[in-house]
């Protein structure tokens, strides 16, 4: 079933989750269930988060940043995209401006004092960022979904296209639901000639220790012209990515997770193997990895996720392509990676 912004369901319908393949017994679920950590485990995690955290998870010294003015967003050339941090991408693309998962908060929590702290300022504030087409949410986890940035945003953004529930929250925040469209797995939309498809992944949702999975995650694909892009959102590796692959591929660009993993959440967050993988599945031709670089949500070092999809992609022979934060990157002839993080301790 295709969503359209001339049939979107009213509030009180999006809310009713019913006929969604994805809800069942209240919650909506993966495909495939979720590895369980047990009590034990999850102790022995949030101990070592707590008490056994290595140092080099956050740099020693600032990352590079280049800033961004409005002026010089508005005289790029169509097709651009700059990463702003973590998974915040803003895109360029039939004139019109698009964000992902926009996270300017300092903390990727629900606290201001406590939390993971970003590495990096933004490369520019919200209030200098142009009138935004879209916004675009994977799910609604604090370090995808910050709601003192949407609640600013709103103001200078015409849409929102969430997975299932996900609008909900923003239309609880203040948001008008006149803009927010939210899409189940396959459903898709198109705005201002940008087509979106919803796409499954395979992750968890919830803000709060009592409304878990109870909003629904995706990836998502963005077809502009005859330009494609695949974006991972959160996910672990599952048997899907060659599905999207088959119905959507090929990709010019893949901009995928890679990063904030570990054996102990296996299906959740990708190592960088799989993340190629998926990139391969997907039947992309650049690799841009994502979630990393910003926040310190793991145990390995911040500049693992770099190293180890920068060996892996080039023994692979698969295009790298990795900007430094504010850095403009042209999705049609995209630069590959120079290392920007092998000068930073």
């Amino acid at each position: 079933m295709n969503t359209s912004l001339c049939a979107r369901p009213a509030p009180a319908e999006a809310a009713s989750y019913a006929e969604s393949p994805q809800w069942r017994g209240g919650k909506f679920r993966n495909a495939a269930p979720r590895h369980a950590l047990g009590t034990l485990k999850t102790l022995a995690v949030m101990w070592r988060f707590l008490f056994g955290k290595p140092a080099n998870t956050v740099p020693a010294r600032p990352i590079p940043v280049q800033a961004l003015s409005q002026a010089e967003l508005l005289a790029a050339p169509d097709m651009s995209l700059w990463r702003l941090g973590h998974s915040t991408m803003l895109m360029k693309l039939g004139q019109q401006f698009w964000l992902t998962d926009p996270v300017f908060a300092e903390r990727a929590s629900p606290f201001t004092f406590m939390g993971p702290k970003r590495f990096h300022a933004p490369p520019l504030r919200i209030e200098d960022l142009p009138e935004i087409t879209g916004v675009l949410l994977s799910h609604d986890h604090y370090d995808h979904l910050d709601r003192a940035a949407i609640e600013q945003l709103a103001p200078k953004v015409a849409h929102f296209v969430t997975p299932l529930g996900v609008g909900d929250r923003l239309i609880a925040w203040g948001v008008p639901a006149a803009k927010v469209q939210q899409l189940d797995w396959w459903q898709e939309t198109q705005v201002q000639g940008l087509r979106l498809v919803a796409t499954p992944a395979q992750h968890f949702s919830g803000r709060s220790l009592k409304d878990g999975n109870s909003t629904l995650w995706a990836s998502w694909v963005l077809i502009q012209d005859d330009l494609r892009v695949f974006f991972s959102g959160d996910t672990g590796y599952f048997k899907g990515f060659k599905t999207i692959g088959e119905r959507f591929g090929p990709f010019d660009i893949s901009l995928m997770e890679t990063g904030a993993y570990n054996a102990d959440w296996p299906d959740v967050h990708m190592q960088p193997e799989q993340s190629l993988q998926a990139h391969l599945d997907v039947r992309a031709r650049h690799l841009m990895p994502i979630h990393n670089g910003t926040f310190d949500l793991a145990l390995h070092p911040w500049h693992e996720p770099f190293d180890r999809i920068a060996g892996l992609a080039r023994l692979a022979g698969v295009p790298l392509v990795a900007p430094q934060m504010g850095e403009r990157l042209d999705l049609r002839a995209p630069a590959l990676s120079q290392g920007w993080w092998t000068a930073v301790e």
